[in-house]
């Protein structure tokens, strides 16, 4: 990202503006319409009360997918659309987005088979092992569906191998095995969606930390959530992509509620390099004893496993319980009988509340993950109509942002310019297409950046095609590595700082960076990166103490990552009073 591209805003400089539409919830979906809706060349605010991606968006499985599960209930059109939309993701955004093998193990032939009939045909059933006839029914259906655009190759049934057999237990008698998708950084690719918008229309901005506290008129009350100033900004349309949080934000912004409900989905991060390699690079999907589909694949250099399905009523509320951990190892455990799984192998946590529409359904999975846009007419408190995104997979936001763009410029009597479906994302642009046309961009950006070809390796994997400019940039800067995660460099640090809306020690280290999720924060390496921040940033030394501690607070509360609680007990050989005490410039929010 250059000066050229950068969105990002506080909001104290919105003061009096007027935008064609402000959009409400940088998740996914919200990124989505501001992409879209810019590129139409209408002028937008995006804005959220935490940072961008900071709610669902950043707490899904990491898969790209169709959702093979979804077929037992006749849920068709839903999965047409998610493996079209997978498949148009791994063209768009190549850098992120990679197939995922998986594999399914099978211990009968006829298993499940009238359960799933009775459940296609919308009756309760109980949950059942499902066998052979019924997955690979299911999967020649799901390759059917996703024939448009066919990127991978279709499934495969089989006699488990030796090394299946050493993985699974002893009852798996076949593997299925088909293609998805995977997501390195979901949250990068959003960051990446506001960069392309802004590119598109120099005129739509997005502010993170920064709640609508009230819709009055034509006008919307922002409040920056990290100094407490209050804005005003007027609008011909506002559209609610808050997720999870839809009805809550109805209340302020004078719209209906009643629409959403959420359940919560718990993902563990665990360091086993005995899981990892027997994977062997695929994704495992299985059933747990109580009928739970559960999914389980190396992620880097880590394994993640997902996940809980909960009702919730507060989406700020939701955290990993410590009975979630215990019931996933036991999943495993299950599923994988000669190995053997800990809370110490557990290295990272995270929930994401799921945005569905509210259904009397008698089990969560039962809710359907389908999505749709509502209107809500301008009324006696509100003079603009109110456009609601409601339910949603990550995987199809692009497809929803289309349908809620077409129906806001319908309001705004604007025409669509152009289709986002064969455009790239971000650093997805001009991305090879294969392993020797990769090797030939790494090794061109080698020549002219003087930098270590494995150092390239990871930025491409980062940034994509991006990555070119950004490793001269850091070589000129010198591209001294962190002491504390080499693969990262001080610069590569001060630039997610300075170019990407960076606010809070939070936003740096769980969300611009892969290191919290990798297990690799420890209170030194937290120390290195508030300095950076710091200096970066232009924070006090109170500032920075105060990031160090509300970081560390919420790895170690809410992400199970073991932090003490005041810096001054971190590791040995790191001088805590030295780091801050020399950073004297003015506070900046």
């Amino acid at each position: 990202m250059t000066a050229r591209t950068l969105p990002y805003v506080r909001p104290a400089s919105l003061a009096g503006r007027h935008f064609s539409t402000v959009i409400v919830g940088a998740g996914i979906n919200g990124a989505g319409v501001f992409r879209d809706l810019s590129l139409q060349g209408v002028d937008c605010l995006i804005v959220d009360k935490g940072d961008f991606a900071a709610g669902a968006s950043s707490a899904p499985s990491r898969m790209i997918h169709g959702g093979l599960r979804y077929l037992e209930s006749g849920a068709f059109s839903l999965v047409a659309e998610a493996t079209r939309e997978r498949n148009l993701l791994l063209r768009n955004a190549a850098h992120l987005v990679r197939p995922l093998e998986t594999v399914v193990p099978l211990s009968s032939r006829f298993g499940g088979l009238l359960g799933s009939m009775l459940r296609f045909a919308g009756f309760t059933a109980s949950p059942g092992a499902r066998g052979l006839f019924v997955v690979a029914l299911g999967l020649r259906l799901y390759d059917r569906l996703g024939r448009r655009q066919r990127v991978m190759p279709g499934h495969r049934i089989a006699r488990a191998r030796a090394a299946d057999g050493a993985l699974f237990s002893d009852s798996v008698r076949w593997t299925a095995t088909y293609f998805d998708a995977w997501i390195s950084h979901p949250e990068w690719l959003i960051l990446e969606l506001l960069a392309d918008a802004h590119a598109g229309q120099s005129a739509s901005v997005a502010a993170n930390y920064c709640s609508v506290t009230a819709c009055r008129g034509r006008a919307l009350t922002l409040r920056d959530e990290i100094t407490g100033d209050s804005v005003e900004v007027t609008a011909d349309a506002v559209v609610n992509a808050t997720g999870a949080w839809l009805d809550r934000s109805a209340s302020a912004l004078q719209g209906a509620g009643s629409r959403v409900m959420g359940t919560k989905g718990s993902h563990l991060v665990l360091e086993h390099p005995a899981l990892h390699a027997a994977l062997g690079g695929r994704m495992a999907y299985f059933e747990a004893s109580d009928g739970r589909v559960c999914i389980v694949y190396p992620f880097m250099d880590r394994v993640l496993v997902g996940s809980t399905d909960i009702p919730v009523d507060d989406p700020d509320q939701a955290a990993t319980e410590p009975a979630e951990i215990d019931y996933l190892l036991d999943v495993l455990g299950e599923v994988f009988p000669r190995l053997r799984f800990a809370r110490a192998d557990v290295v990272y946590t995270y929930v994401g509340v799921r945005p569905l529409a509210h259904s009397d359904a008698d089990k969560p999975g039962q809710i359907s993950r389908d999505h749709s846009v509502v209107i809500d007419p301008p009324n006696a408190v509100r003079d603009v109509p109110l456009v609601c995104l409601v339910g949603g997979k990550w995987t199809t936001f692009r497809s929803l942002a289309e349908l809620a763009a077409n129906q806001t410029l319908a309001l705004l009597g604007k025409p669509r310019l152009r289709s986002t479906e064969s455009l790239a994302i971000g650093g997805g642009a001009d991305m090879p297409a294969d392993a020797a046309a990769l090797d030939r961009l790494i090794d061109g950006i080698r020549s002219r950046s003087g930098l270590p070809r494995a150092r390239i390796a990871g930025l491409v994997g980062r940034y994509g095609s991006r990555a070119g400019a950004l490793a001269q940039a850091f070589a000129t800067a010198g591209d001294a590595p962190l002491q504390h995660a080499p693969d990262y460099s001080q610069a590569e640090i001060r630039n997610l700082c300075q170019e990407t809306g960076v606010r809070r020690l939070n936003d740096l280290v769980i969300r611009r960076t892969l290191l919290a999720i990798r297990g690799r924060v420890d209170a030194a390496l937290l120390s290195e990166l508030a300095d950076l921040a710091a200096a970066a940033l232009g924070w006090t030394a109170t500032r920075r103490r105060e990031e160090w501690r509300a970081c560390a607070a919420t790895l170690r509360d809410r992400h199970f990552v073991d932090l003490p609680a005041d810096e001054a007990a971190k590791a040995p050989g790191m001088d805590a009073a030295s780091s801050t005490d020399s950073i004297s410039s003015p506070i900046t929010t």
